[in-house]
Formats: C-alpha cells, structure tokens, sequence
C-alpha cells in the first residue's frame, strides 16, 4: 500500500504469476485449449499461449520443444476418461448413454479444439493428433458399444451374430462423420436418433 494513494500494490497485470506443478500445468493447457478454439493450430504459438497463462516462455520450453509436443499433452490431460460402460438393464437406455457421452465429449472444450485441429491440418500433419483422439476417445467408446451390445444378445434383445466391428463402429463414425461434413456443428448429432434410426434397427432380432 503507498503512502500517497492509500492503494494496494501488487503484480503489474500481464504479469507471470509464481506456479508450480499442477497449477501451471493446468493453466497452461487451459490456455492451448483456449487458443485452439480461438485462433486455429496455426495461429497458436509458445508466446501466446505464455502470455494466457500468465507464465514466462522459458517456462514452456523447459517442458516442450515444440507447439506440437505441448498441444498433444494438453489433449491427452484434457481429454475425460471413459469410465465403465452402462449397465441400466435395457439395450435402449445404454446405448443411448453411450451416445450422450460421446456428444458430450464433442461439445466440450477439448472437443472444439480437437475439432479445430482436425479441420486445419491434412491427414499426415494431423495424425499425432488422431492418434490420442482414437485411444482416448473413439475406442474406449467402440469397446462401451460392444459391452452394451453383447449384454442385450445375453438378454435376447440383439440378434446372434449381430456384433460385429462394423456395427460397433457406428457410433463414433457416424458422430465424426456428421461433424465433419456440417462444419464442425454439433447440433445435427441428436442422440435418440442415432440410436432409435440406426443402431436399433441394425442389431435387433
């Protein structure tokens, strides 16, 4: 406090905040998230995801030599775990939870900058990506679909024979097809319909 003004004197705003650990990890991702979303793959640099989280530069670089290194750990730490599947006792309801998690996950911050990523880079630049995409998110969610899946057989409400690594890819294909043609909109993804229109009909008796 000074003796003229009376007010508090603290960090100059802009200023690096003094974190460690977690706490700056937290931020820093928090701040590539944000960026993705905001301005593209592009146009996310070191500094300006430094400046975001209230951090020096060196403080990146001591971790990641490079955006790509730092943008990859920000999804794998980003990303929600799967958790175990459903198990309501009704095909219907399980699959359809299935597929609320899988919208949630797209709609969500990481999913937008996923979704950003994916729009901007071709097919070779963007595989380190995809990679993580599909371990953390499209196969723990075909491995659920199977679980439902060969639950309802048991229960006599899906057909002998009736999965199979087709059917089970049908879920995340066709939110990720449907997101990708339409933009990036996540509106025209409606749950109830994927199930009731095309996963139902395919596996029931």
């Amino acid at each position: 406090m000074t003796a003229e003004t009376g007010t508090v004197c603290g960090p100059a705003a802009g200023a690096p905040l003094r974190r460690r650990g977690e706490a700056l990890e937290s931020a820093i991702y928090e701040a590539v998230l944000g960026q993705l979303t905001a301005d593209g793959y592009a146009r996310l640099t070191m500094e300006g995801v430094a400046s975001a989280a209230q951090t020096g530069k060196a403080a990146l670089y001591r971790r990641w030599s490079s955006k790509e290194e730092l943008v990859r750990d920000a999804l794998r730490a980003s990303l929600p775990p799967a958790g175990p599947a459903p198990d309501t006792g009704e095909l219907r309801a399980d699959l359809l939870e299935v597929v609320e998690r899988l919208r949630a996950a797209m709609v969500s911050e990481v999913g937008a900058a996923v979704r950003a990523i994916m729009g901007e880079l071709d097919q070779r630049r963007a595989h380190a990506f995809l990679e993580i995409v599909l371990e953390r998110v499209v196969q723990p969610t075909t491995a659920m679909v199977a679980e439902v899946l060969e639950r309802g057989a048991a229960r006599g409400e899906v057909r002998s024979g009736a999965v199979t690594p087709l059917v089970v890819d049908l879920v995340p294909a066709l939110m990720l097809y449907r997101i990708k043609m339409c933009g990036g909109d996540t509106e025209g993804v409606d749950p109830e319909a994927i199930v009731d229109e095309v996963l139902l009909p395919v596996v029931r008796p």
